[in-house]
């Protein structure tokens, strides 16, 4: 844990206060959206109130808890925690209680000459499956506010506006170097030479490194461009605008896969009808779900990927080859436990065989996963972050075009781009969980309309028709 400062705890500590206020002055779409995204670029990061008898209150924890305190005692509202699918309430149960199977399967301490890295206990279990229960409070409360057609475009409002407010720090980071966390909060929360990059400096702001900002910086430059596309006409010279100057932002962040996504993103909102748009989204996240078997198999060709990288920039291709080489490892590691994982510790990592000091680095959320929680981990995981797309997609097919939101279409799209990203980095925050939540609501929605439409259709075609005598 960080040296933080007073100001570090007290700002956690005081979160549900100010989660508190946007319930009594919001809508409450409006006010969850902000509850979380407020509490990702504001509290700190890394540091974390340890209390006794509960998980540690991180600034992700803190998001989750306080919105659900304001749903459940201020508005006094009822939301349903199973989805309507019996695969995902399968997830869910499967995402919070496979920390038991995972701890029952490591009750082995691992010894080396110089450190010991010890055997899990039912605590464990009992805190992990608090965490995991935490982790989805965003989820269940997006699935019961934000799945309406006008919460979505909420939410790609709110991502251009704290787009625009995140801008002015991020830009002095870039320019000065990161010093915002260390001046506000008493710590720097990374290794300072990951902020070096093309002959400049990362912003980190109050985020845990510079690539959750750049991704950041990427997801509020395509709410402006979708908001482009799709505003009143009288607005868009002033979406337009917008959008320019977050791209000019995202850039100065610094980082390629970002920029990449980015591009990549822009022509299929500007360009794309809405139902091939969700079908690209389907297609990103069947290339997630598949990504860790196709590596097993060695069937990803990681070789000639390698080599092109290199070819495009050797810097950013010696780093791409460094990450590809670790999750070698760590699959093979993985692979010695494959169903339940490691567990905590660092207990799925690669040590040092004398001193124990871990000799490894884990980048991609998905090999994290596979390591600390096995298949079982893994597939509970991503499938409950993948579902909401795949129903999405499955609307695509059988819904007329008119009946697919726009800012629905927009939001899944960001969510599958941030689940490919969990590919190469662990970037999974609590607002990917609150985008999951709302597009299921919202896929959910769609299949109740179709289903009702269909039942219509078949009481008028069974209704005998009238006769004049």
């Amino acid at each position: 844990m960080p040296d933080a400062n007073t100001l570090a705890y007290l700002m956690l500590a005081i979160w549900p206060v100010v989660s508190w206020m946007f319930f009594t002055k919001m809508a409450p779409a409006r006010a969850l959206i902000w509850t979380v995204l407020g509490a990702y670029m504001l509290l700190p990061p890394v540091v974390a109130l340890d209390l006794p008898l509960v998980p540690d209150i991180d600034k992700d924890a803190a998001a989750g808890l306080a919105a659900l305190a304001a749903v459940l005692f201020l508005l006094r509202e009822r939301f349903g925690l199973w989805p309507e699918s019996w695969l995902g309430r399968g997830l869910i149960v499967l995402y919070i209680l496979s920390p038991f199977a995972t701890v029952l399967t490591n009750r082995d301490a691992i010894w080396f000459p110089g450190a010991t890295l010890p055997a899990l206990r039912i605590y464990d279990s009992l805190a992990v499956v608090g965490n995991q229960f935490i982790a989805l409070i965003p989820f269940f409360l997006a699935r019961r506010f934000l799945s309406g057609q006008q919460a979505m475009r909420a939410m790609l409002v709110a991502l251009m506006a704290a787009g625009l407010i995140y801008s002015l720090p991020m830009l002095i980071e870039a320019r000065l170097s990161p010093q915002l966390n260390l001046m506000v909060y008493g710590f720097f929360q990374h290794d300072f030479s990951q902020a070096i990059r093309f002959g400049g400096f990362r912003p980190f702001v109050f985020m845990p490194h510079g690539l959750w900002v750049a991704f950041f910086a990427m997801m509020c430059f395509i709410a402006s461009v979708t908001l482009f596309r799709i505003g009143p006409a009288a607005a868009r010279p002033r979406y337009l605008i917008i959008a320019l100057y977050l791209l000019v932002v995202l850039l100065f962040c610094r980082s390629a896969g970002p920029v990449v996504y980015a591009m990549g993103l822009v022509p299929v909102v500007m360009v794309l009808p809405r139902r091939v748009q969700l079908l690209v989204a389907g297609a990103i996240v069947a290339v997630v779900i598949s990504y860790p078997l196709l590596r097993g198999l060695h069937l990803v060709p990681v070789d000639e990927i390698m080599r092109f990288a290199m070819g495009l920039n050797p810097e950013r291709g010696a780093s791409l080859q460094f990450r590809i080489l670790n999750e070698e490892l760590l699959l093979n590691r993985a692979a010695e436990r494959p169903w339940f994982g490691w567990g905590l510790y660092g207990r799925g990592l690669l040590h040092d065989p004398m001193t124990g000091e871990i000799n490894v680095i884990a980048d991609g959320g998905w090999i994290i996963t596979l390591g600390t929680f096995g298949w079982a981990g893994y597939i509970a995981a991503f499938g409950l972050l993948a579902l909401p797309v795949v129903l999405m997609a499955r609307e695509a097919v059988r819904q007329p075009s008119a009946a697919l939101s726009p800012f629905a279409c927009a939001v899944t799209l960001i969510l599958a781009v941030n689940l490919f990203d969990l590919l190469p980095n662990d970037t999974l925050i609590p607002f990917t969980w609150l985008m999951a939540g709302a597009v299921l609501g919202h896929a959910e929605a769609l299949r109740g309309a179709w289903k009702t439409a269909k039942r219509e259709e078949s009481v008028v075609a069974l209704r005998p028709g009238r006769t004049v005598i």
